[in-house]
């Protein structure tokens, strides 16, 4: 699926995705006597540090550490710590808009969108994932077959013979996030059942799975003419420009902050915008809407 990405947001995706303004937007963990772990008893994330300016934190680290500046100037302490914003004080706020892009992973990644109440605001948000991965993210929806690749972990029911050759086609597929203590379950010949692999591959019609348990652990599958292949997991990859988008986090618009505001996010949703159609199903459904017949 190709993304139309604006010059701002590509120009700062990238930025972050050479970890050129890591330090800048967030690094908490810069003084050790800092430290926060992610998330507290409670269960609420835990940011620490933001620095406004990457280059003055580390000026000031690099005199610490040659031991020219033990706190006692007050030129440079009152400075160093006027760059210091503490996030956790910052309120929570919800936000809602449109995917612009995307860059990374769930452990640091950012999502920049258009908020939906901005008045036809130019520079995007920047939504940030916290680097230890504990910012919950959910990406629900449909996307196109060609998105689905290999890696990606998916879920189906159907059955498979004692070589893994699956019988009817596949009307439904899932990518899916297991939890990180899930445990893989054997697949048994002749029986219809909930089958979770990795993607080895997708080409046309066919689709091979592996799983991680059992004697049978290459299956093969056939997917339907019109097979819905639907998102519902952490999977950043599948953000795409033009999905829907909603943000709880502690929003940032001062110094150091990214376009029109950098979100430091503890939820991110996404849904997907729905994809066209193949073109012979198009054709069905509007053949259909012109007899006046519903198409499923």
């Amino acid at each position: 699926m190709v993304q139309k990405i604006s010059r701002i947001v590509l120009v700062a995706l990238a930025a972050l995705a050479a970890g050129e303004a890591a330090a800048q937007r967030y690094n908490p963990y810069a003084d050790a006597h800092e430290a926060l772990p992610p998330v507290a008893p409670d269960g609420t994330i835990q940011w620490g540090t933001f620095f406004k300016s990457a280059q003055l934190q580390k000026s000031y680290e690099r005199l610490w550490n040659l031991g020219a500046c033990r706190g006692t100037n007050r030129a440079i302490t009152e400075p160093v710590a006027a760059n210091k914003l503490l996030i956790d004080r910052l309120p929570e706020a919800d936000f809602t808009g449109v995917v612009e892009g995307s860059s990374g992973g769930l452990a640091g990644g950012v999502v920049a969108f258009l908020e939906k109440a901005g008045g036809g605001q130019a520079a995007p948000l920047f939504a940030q994932l916290h680097p230890a991965g504990v910012s919950h993210v959910v990406v629900t929806g449909t996307i196109s077959r060609g998105d689905l690749q290999p890696g990606m972990i998916v879920r189906l029911k159907s059955r498979v013979d004692a070589r893994g050759k699956g019988g009817e086609p596949i009307e439904r597929v899932t990518v899916v996030t297991p939890a990180p203590d899930s445990k893989p379950n054997a697949v048994l010949p002749g029986k219809v059942e909930t089958i979770v692999g990795t993607v080895i591959s997708c080409r046309g019609s066919g689709l091979v799975v592996r799983v991680e348990a059992g004697k049978i652990r290459r299956l093969t599958f056939a997917l339907a003419d019109d097979a819905v292949v639907a998102v519902d997991g952490a999977c950043l990859e599948l953000v795409a420009s033009g999905d829907e988008v909603a943000v709880k986090g502690r929003l940032w618009t001062g110094e150091g902050a990214a376009g029109a505001g950098t979100i430091f996010a503890s939820h991110v949703t996404v849904t997907k915008r729905v994809p066209p159609l193949p073109e012979s199903r198009a054709v069905a459904v509007g053949a259909g809407a012109a007899a006046g017949r519903p198409v499923k």
